[in-house]
This record gives structure tokens, sequence and C-alpha cells, in this order.
């Protein structure tokens, strides 16, 4: 009989070997009855003996609590982008520069498939995977460790003589399991994922490491890095590597001596993209020596030994037989185009996205319509132009109402999305809830995104006033819950209730109404009561409060549903008045001032902080109510208005003068 640590590491080898046989080269050798059961066993072994669990056993892909964020992390090199070849001849012009700058010295190319998802960093010491980190800017990125150690293809362990490794791919979910995931989606209600690039970035950066398990992402290397620099003299041997250590590398690539044996492989999978199991967007090409590579170095954003040819999209016509809106988590309207089922590049499409009403015009588009329609990976596409007008065309109309809540629809100034202004809106109530509760806001430590879907898909909270009617009773029926968890949760909730009026205004999520025009409103008001009743005049005389921002704060109130949700808001006793911090006293005092043009020696900050300082208020925008303009060079219209109202306009040592009085 085996002792427990030959049995746990025996387990772990064979385990491991199997993962790499399934997910990696996709030849298992047992069923899955089979590989559970040596699963089950390891689980039993490791919990009778925890003195001897690891970290990178096969056991440990999934585990942790929830966390409430993601840490920065800078990465050992750039994670640069590259640049775009978008048909054959820029690929030629790509070549003939590599040509110039190489002083005519032979050179190879590598072929890769470009794959359609999202660009991770895996970190190894001494053989055991530590840490993942996302593309980001190219500079700094995400920690997504805990997410990544459920990607099976990614190995946990390897068997290598470096000390330290750092391997780059993309993170993809292929067409199978992206299907699976809308289909649940559908069935709970959810939105849709666009495509599986949204799908494989959203998986990987949700803060439940067991639903990115659940999502069945894949990684595939293409890079291999120790100290941020390539560890290998060319791109070829670098694939090679990590192919024998085990990581899943593309197997569709070419190692190419000429750029005509590059146009070739990309012809060729630009006609069998259907027949992968995953989308792609192109094939990326690579200059195989390392040396060379140094040798042409980089631009600003890309590398100069490496380019990115771009498919075109996909096209197909079709008729548009109904125009339905859906509604987006920040309440915009979004216009889509039911089809007559159409096959795109492998695809029966009924769908596609018409953005706004200013697309719908600006296509001349109308119900009954043939269209093109463009497919580039996504499954909701777009339609590029009017093909033909149909017989019995009519016309689109927005809906003077939200279709989810019945909520007002409005459509601001110069904005193209029309957006329902209803807080509570289901549609966007997830949104709401994170944006109520996050740091700068409310600050409700421990209601995160797993905590609120939690929240909204049990219906234990319709509105972010609910949030006030938990109870760790309520919190204990969530899944994972603990009652110290639930404990803190609530406190923190009680403990909110104390934040000054700038934090509710800025809660409530009026449009353009962040946390320093909240703080501007309520020096200008005093209370949340005087805001909500303002006209759209007086809001603008609250400082940098223009005609745009005051008109989107006057419809937020006229929404029956949001007056609502603030006197809920008010019944929890949230704080609805302010004191100001401004002087109560000083030459100024009781007076407005508005700032126009460029003043020779004070900035606006400057000019602004005086009039304060001295017990004066600043406000955007000149009206009646304004006592003195300030203007420098080039007023504008500001000037203008001052004078048609009669208003006492001076300048820089005008101001100066009054503040001395």
């Amino acid at each position: 009989m085996k002792d427990p640590a030959s049995e746990i590491e025996s387990l772990r080898e064979e385990l491991r070997r199997h993962e790499y046989l399934y997910y990696v080269l996709d030849q298992p050798e047992i069923t899955d009855a089979e590989y559970d059961a040596m699963m089950r066993r390891l689980q039993e072994l490791e919990g009778s003996h925890p003195e001897l669990a690891t970290p990178d056993s096969p056991t440990q892909r999934v585990g942790g609590k929830p966390r409430e964020g993601f840490v920065k992390v800078r990465h050992s090199s750039n994670m640069l982008s590259l640049d775009n070849a978008l048909n054959e001849d820029e690929l030629r012009e790509f070549d003939r520069r590599v040509r110039d700058l190489l002083d005519g010295a032979t050179f190879r190319y590598v072929a890769e498939l470009k794959m359609d998802g999202l660009s991770m960093a895996a970190h190894y010491r001494n053989g055991a995977f530590v840490q993942a980190v996302t593309r980001g800017d190219g500079s700094v990125g995400e920690d997504v460790t805990e997410n990544a150690r459920t990607i099976r293809s990614l190995p946990l362990r390897v068997r290598t003589d470096l000390a330290a490794f750092e391997v780059r791919g993309e993170t993809v979910m292929n067409r199978r399991a992206f299907e699976r995931l809308n289909a649940e989606r559908d069935d709970r209600g959810l939105s849709r994922f666009a495509n599986p690039r949204n799908a494989a970035a959203g998986s990987l950066r949700v803060l439940e490491p067991q639903i990115t398990a659940s999502r069945r992402l894949d990684y595939y290397t293409y890079f291999l890095l120790v100290d941020g620099r390539p560890a290998c003299d060319s791109q070829w041997s670098a694939l090679e590597w990590l192919h024998r250590m085990g990581f899943k590398v593309n197997p569709q690539r070419k190692l190419c001596a000429s750029l005509e044996e590059v146009l070739a492989f990309c012809a060729e999978w630009e006609n069998r993209r259907d027949e992968l199991p995953y989308e792609i967007d192109g094939v990326v090409i690579k200059i195989d020596s390392v040396a060379q590579q140094q040798q042409l170095g980089f631009t600003a954003k890309a590398p100069r030994w490496a380019i990115a040819y771009k498919y075109p999209a996909r096209q197909a016509i079709t008729t548009v037989e109904g125009i339905g809106v859906q509604v987006g988590r920040t309440g915009a309207l979004t216009p889509v185009a039911s089809l007559k089922p159409v096959l795109v590049g492998g695809v029966t499409v009924s769908r596609a996205t018409l953005h706004n009403e200013d697309e719908i015009e600006r296509l001349g588009l109308e119900i009954g319509d043939d269209v093109v329609i463009e497919r580039s990976g996504d499954v909701i596409p777009r339609v590029v132009r009017v093909h033909a007008q149909g017989s019995y065309r009519r016309p689109f109309q927005m809906p003077a109402k939200c279709p989810v809540c019945g909520g007002k629809v409005v459509r601001e100034e110069g904005e193209a999305a029309s957006r329902c202004i209803n807080t509570n809106c289901s549609a966007r109530l997830k949104e709401s809830i994170l944006h109520f509760a996050s740091r700068g806001v409310m600050n409700i430590d421990g209601v995160g995104d797993a905590l609120v879907d939690q929240l909204v898909d049990r219906g234990m909270v319709e509105s972010v006033a609910d949030l006030y009617s938990l109870t760790v009773e309520k919190l204990l029926e969530l899944e994972r819950m603990g009652k110290k968890s639930a404990g803190n949760i609530i406190r923190n909730i009680e403990a909110s209730k104390a934040n000054p009026l700038p934090r509710v205004l800025s809660a409530l999520g009026i449009r353009f109404v962040g946390e320093r025009t909240a703080v501007f409103l309520a020096e200008a008001f005093g209370s949340l009561d005087a805001i909500a009743t303002a006209g759209i005049e007086e809001l603008q005389e609250a400082e940098e409060v223009g005609p745009k921002v005051a008109e989107s704060i006057f419809q937020f109130f006229r929404e029956p549903r949001n007056r609502q949700l603030v006197e809920r808001l008010r019944a929890a006793g949230l704080q609805f008045t302010y004191e100001s911090s401004r002087p109560k006293s000083g030459p100024l005092h009781g007076l407005t001032f508005v700032l126009t043009g460029t003043l020779p020696n004070l900035s606006r900050d400057d000019a602004r902080r005086l009039i304060e300082a001295a017990g004066g208020k600043v406000a955007g925008s000149v009206s009646k109510k304004t006592d003195y303009v300030v203007a420098g060079d080039e007023p504008g219209s500001k000037l203008s208005k001052a004078q048609e109202l009669g208003i006492r306009v001076v300048n820089e040592q005008g101001l100066l003068e009054l503040i001395k009085h």
C-alpha cells in the first residue's frame, strides 16, 4: 500500500497528464468519470493530510473567496499592440520596409493565426505557476491569478531548468462554450455577450473564480520571456519549447521563407476559418530571428518586426423585418434590426445593431429595406448600407418610454444616444448599485460584482434604496456568505448614511454629475430638495454647471421613479442638507460672479479661489442673479449676455479692488 505522500504525487502527475491530453492535445485517454474519480481521491487524501497540499495541485484550480477588486501590476516589459495590414499591398509594404532595414540580409517569417481574445502574461517560479496579469494598457495590467488558475489548458506546473520565466498568450472562449454561455444567459433573462472576445475578457475579470471556471476558457501561448526578454534565439524555437513543456500552442502556424508563403498561408486560413473551433480575425506575421527583431526595433507603439494581417469583414444581403430596442446597463437605448436569417461566414445571422437614431438616419434605413450586413467575429453584426429600398417600407421611431420599465426616455442635445433616466430600471440596476456603493461615492465596502449579481438575480434588491432594507438574515441566504461577512456589509451600509450630500448626489447616477459637480451643487443650493425643484436657469448658477448638465439634472428630477427613489433614500436616513464650507462673511459675501476670457495674471482657478475666500460665489453661466462678470481677453458670449442684462463687468484689476474693499 502506497504511503499518502507517494499516492498524492502519483495522482497529481496522472491528472496533469490527462489534463494535457484533454485540454491541450484534444486526445483524451480516459472517460470523464474516470478522471473525476481520480480527482475525488486526490481531494480526499489532501483533505486528510493538509500538510501535503500545494498550490500547484490539480485540486487547486478553483478555490478561495470572491475578491473585491484587481491589483495593478507592471509588466516585465511592455506588451505592445501590433500595426495592421488591411490588404496585400500593405503587407508587401511591410515586407519592403523590413528588407530595407535589414540591408538585404536573408530572414524568415513565422505566420500564426490571430486569435480574437484577451492577451495575458503568466509567470512561473521553479516550474510552478505563480501569477497571471492581463495586458491592460500594455505597461500595467491587472492581477487575475486566481481566475487564470481555473483555465485547464494553462499548466500549474512544468518540468524545466529555468528558475523563472514568463509566457504570453491569448485567452479565448471557443465557439461552443460561447454559444452555451449565451444560451444560459438567455434562460436567466440576462443580456447576451456580443462576441467570444468580450465573453473571454468578461469571464477572466469577474471577481468570482468559480464563475471563470464555469466559462471554460482556453489559453494559447505565443511568447516565452526571461526577465522580460525573449528566452530563445528565434520565435519558432520558442513556440517549439512551449509545446514541449506542455503549453497549448496553436498548431496552425508556419515557418515561411518568403512573403509569398505568408500570403498563401493567409489565403488558406481566410477560406478555412470557419473550420476552427474559435474565432480569428487575421494572421500575425513575425520575423523569426530574435537578433533581427532587435535590429529592427520598435516604434513608439508597435514592433517593426511584426504586423497583423487583418481579414476583411464578411458580408451578406438580407431584409430588415423589424427594428426593436435594447436597453443597456447605462440606460442607453440601442435599436437592433431583426433580419431575415442569412448565413454569414458559417453563422446564421438574424439581428444587427443599428447603434442609434443618427445611424439609422445616415443609412436612410426603413423597415422592409434590403441591407448589406457585415460580420467580423461579432454575434450581432452591423448594417453597412441599404442595398435596395423595400416596396412597403416604414420608418422607425424611438419610443418615448423605456421598453423595459416604462420610464421617460431622454435624448440630450448633442448626444447620439437616447437614454432611460430611471435609475431603478431593471436593465441598468446592477450598474446603478455598483456605482452607488463604489469607493468614491457611498463607499459601501463588500458590495461588489459577485454580491450584486446575486442580490439582483434573486430579486432581493430592485432599487438602490433596497440596500438599506437588507439584513444579516437576508444576506445569509446567499451563496458563500458567512455571518461575519454579512455583518460587516450591513454595518458598512448603515455607516454610508452619514455621507454628506455631495456623495448622495453623486450616488444618484445623474448623467454628468460626478463628485466635483456634486460639491458645487451642494455649495450653491444647500439641500437636495432645492436642487430637485430648481429650474434649468437656476441650476446653471452653480459653478461649472452649464446648459447640458443643468438639463440632465432637471430631467432626472422630473422622472417620477427617480423622485420615488429620493423619498425612499430620505426615509432611510441619508443626508439631504449641506452646510457650506465657504466663508459666511467677507467683502464679496452674497455676491455671484461669472468668469470669462483669459485674465492677464490669474488663472481661472486662482480667480475662483480668491472670490470664494472673500465670501463670494462663482457661477458657470450668466443670469439675472449674477452680480459681476469678470472679463479677460477673448471673453465670448458671456460678456454679450452680461451687457444685454445690464450686469456690471470688471477686469482682473477691478476684481482685486472689490476684494480689497
